[in-house]
Order: structure tokens, then sequence, then C-alpha cells
């Protein structure tokens, strides 16, 4: 195959990737000017005729979709060798499994970007075929003139028509995207296994990691504090180890996806602010009072790294003091604590860091701290909350119970994240005179160089 230049009158490029059964390869067709892809039929394989069929059945069933949104098939042919081959749209955009390389996306993004891919899955039902295999590498990207990028989907190698696939025998797809009743022998499947696995897909685009086995998914809030809790709805519904829990069919979860992309996937922020380091500034329109104070050490030299910034959330109920070199950013619209698996509500809360729009990259050098208001009184649901948080890729060092005159602290720390330098700090903090007030959940990024989780901790304050 490496010594082919050209298959038909389609002169090959580089390859773009190989299967178990196939490889694809970039070529131009010099006809019609322009890039394609073309699929071959693996050398060893070629002398079984049920795999030569299962290769011809994936053109066919491409062709038969005839949608926008499935790669479409231009031409098949056959080598000399006697090696089938097809011909199909270039995807010039990559896939979503190399977007996703780089860490979670933008919640909104993610969500359009699933989306497109439901929507693919439709047209696929909606011409009586169920892929079987939807991951973020089967799902194509192609540029368009003055757009966002099409979502296609790709490689039916494992689709089956629906009426074949209620009496499927053998298991199929991929681990993290595969649902229950299509990893068990003997279990026929519908258009709904698809919709557990663009579930997985969304999941993976949100957090950034493939989620676990069917009925023990790790909640994706849990991976992306703050994620609005509609938007974990959607996602677990379509992960319902139960089919007749999940989405009904790809185009409901499809119009939920783009009413959330829509919405914005949060709560509206007011905005952020960036603060200037060494001045006293209050920024009323975005809520939050913002002050330099000198360090309780040696904070008297008025340099920004001997100072720190007390921050308050646009309600005012909260705050904490951080140092002054991490306050060029500031969120302050609240939180839900749903992120944490706890009740649903907005509560007051903030974000402030220097690189915000890293913060859920874990292996990012960022500095900043998430303080939320949680429960009032209660049996320590945010204490347990935070102890079920798990981040992976990333060492957790153990956790710490301390005390000072005003919090009872139960402390988490990971480091190592992905290889990155910083640490990631969890805690529930309790008040230690009141065991009625409200409880505060804190997140602490640090990027290096000494701890400030203790005087960040003892900063904390509750009401106006």
């Amino acid at each position: 195959m490496h010594s082919l230049e050209r298959i038909g009158r389609y002169r090959l490029g580089r390859r773009l990737g190989s299967g178990a059964f196939g490889t694809v390869w970039l070529a131009h067709d010099d006809d019609l000017d322009a890039p394609v892809a073309v699929k071959v039929l693996a050398d060893n394989w070629s002398h079984r005729l049920d795999v030569r069929e299962r290769f011809l059945t994936e053109a066919r069933m491409l062709r038969k979709a005839g949608s926008d949104r499935v790669v479409q098939v231009y031409d098949i042919g056959e080598l000399p060798d006697g090696r089938p081959y097809f011909v199909m749209e270039y995807a010039d955009g990559g896939t979503l499994a190399e977007l996703a390389e780089a860490g979670p996306l933008p919640v909104a993004e993610a969500l359009r970007l699933t989306a497109g891919a439901a929507r693919g899955a439709q047209a696929l039902h909606a011409a009586g075929i169920v892929h079987r295999d939807i991951k973020p590498s089967n799902v194509l990207l192609r540029s368009s003139p003055g757009g966002a990028p099409r979502v296609l989907l790709a490689d039916l190698g494992l689709a089956k028509s629906l009426a074949q696939a209620s009496g499927l025998t053998l298991a199929a797809g991929s681990a993290g995207y595969r649902p229950p009743e299509q990893a068990a022998p003997g279990a026929g499947i519908d258009a709904r296994a698809d919709v557990y696995a663009l579930g997985a897909v969304g999941y993976r685009l949100v957090t950034g990691e493939v989620p676990g086995d069917p009925g023990r998914v790790v909640g994706p809030e849990r991976l992306r504090p703050g994620l609005d809790a509609e938007v974990r709805r959607a996602l677990l519904r379509a992960l319902e180890p139960d089919r007749e829990r999940r989405w009904p069919d790809a185009r409901a979860f499809a119009e939920e996806l783009e009413r959330l992309a829509s919405a914005g996937a949060r709560p509206p922020r007011r905005r952020t602010a960036l603060l200037a380091a060494g001045a006293v500034t209050v920024l009323v329109a975005a809520g939050v009072g913002v002050a330099l104070l000198p360090d309780g050490g040696s904070g008297t030299d008025g340099t920004a790294a001997a100072r720190t910034v007390r921050v308050t959330d646009g309600t005012g109920q909260v705050s904490a003091e951080v140092p002054a070199g991490w306050n060029r950013q500031v969120r302050v619209s609240g939180w839900d604590p749903a992120a944490l698996g706890l009740a649903d509500g907005h509560r007051p809360g903030f974000a402030v860091a220097d690189d915000l729009a890293r913060w859920q990259d874990l292996s990012a050098e960022v500095d900043g701290v998430f303080v939320g208001l949680g429960e009032q009184g209660g049996d320590g649901g945010l204490t347990d909350a935070v102890e079920a948080v798990r981040h992976p890729g990333c060492h957790y060092e153990g956790a710490d119970t301390r005390a000072d005159g005003r919090w009872r602290d139960r402390i988490r720390t990971w480091s190592g994240c992905s290889g990155g330098a910083g640490t990631v700090t969890e805690a529930a903090l309790t008040p230690v005179a009141d065991g009625a007030g409200p409880r505060v959940y804190v997140q602490i990024r640090q990027s290096g160089g000494s701890s400030q989780t203790d005087r960040i901790l003892a900063s904390v304050r509750v009401g106006k």
C-alpha cells in the first residue's frame, strides 16, 4: 500500500489514520480539484469475505444516511489486488478526540458540538441505522466558510440496521462510551444505545474525562466545579444505565443541549473584573468590594507580593483574603451547590485568580481561590461532598482537619495534575462557635512557592 501513489483518479497524500480493518488516506481528486479521504481495506483482511462485506456495508450505510451531518461517500472501487476502497468527504478540522486533548472545552462549545453529533445520530436513526460506536474519535469537524465547523459522524464499521440490532448477540463498542445493553452478549439494542454514547461524548468534552462504567459515573460537576445543574442533569440522563430513563431519542437530547448552549449553560455572569494591584478599588457594577491590605507579617514595603486582597461576592455575604498577585480576574455571580452533588439552588460565591480562563485545566499554572457559601447548619453534607471529590490525573496528598478560632476545616490536597507543578486544595469549613451557622466550600489553586492555604482559610468571613 505504501508504494501506491494513486487510487483510481485520486492522488494519495498522507495517512490520516488506521483501524482494525482499514486505512484512511488524505488524497486529492484531480478532476474536481478537491481534497478527499480514501478508506482502503487492510491487506491482511482481503481474503475474508465477511470482513470485505462489512467494509462495503459501511460505505452503503454512509451513503444511505444521505445527511450533511454524516460523512458523505462519493465513490467506491477496487484496487488491482482486489481490495475495495471508498472515497469520502475530507473533514479538515480533525476529530473531537483531538480537540479534547487540550482539556475540557468551554461548556457552551462542548454542548453545541455534542448536539451536532446527536443530530448526526438522529439522521442515521431516521435511515434505520444504529451507529454502536460513537466516541470523540468518530466525530469529525469540517470547516465552513464564515461559520462554525460542521460536525460529522463517521466510521460505521460497527453499525447495524435497527432491525438487526434488536436481536444482536455480540458485544460491541468502546469502553466508557458503551451502554450496558451493548456490552453484554445476547442483549438487543435500539437507538437509545447511541444516546448513551452521545452523553459520554458530552461528558468527555465538558469534564476532560471519560465517564466510568455505567451506573458508576461520577457527577460531571465534581470534575468541573460550578457546572450548571441543568447541564449535569442533561448529561446524566443520557448516561442512565436503564435506557427507559434516558432521553427518548437523539433529537430530544440535541434540542436540550442546544437550548442550554444558547442560554449560556449557567446563570448569567455579571462581568469579569480586571483588578489593578497596588490600588484600592471598589467595583460597584460587578458587585464586589476589593481592597489591598497590608500583609499581617512583613507586609509593609508596599509591594503587591507583600499585600493581600479581600474579595467579597456580589451579595456581600462571603469574603476572603488572597495574595494581591492573584487578583487579576474576579467572578462574583455565585454558585450552585449541585456542583458538589448537593441540593440545587443558587448561593453566594466568587472566584478570583490570575487566569480564570484556565481554571478548569488542573495542569495549568494558576493561582486563585473559589469560595462558595454552603448550607445552613445541617449534618455535614458539605464535608461529605468534599470527601467525595476526585481529581483524576492528580496525585492525592491526603487529608487534614484543622481548627482556628473561627473555623474547623476539613482539607484535602492534590498535586502534580497531568504533570503540572501546582496543587489543588478542596476544603469544607464549619463554624466553630455556631454549629447552626453556614458552611463554606473553598477550592484553592496554587502554582508553586510557599503555601497560602492556612492564611486564606483563616481569612474567610460570612455576613455583611
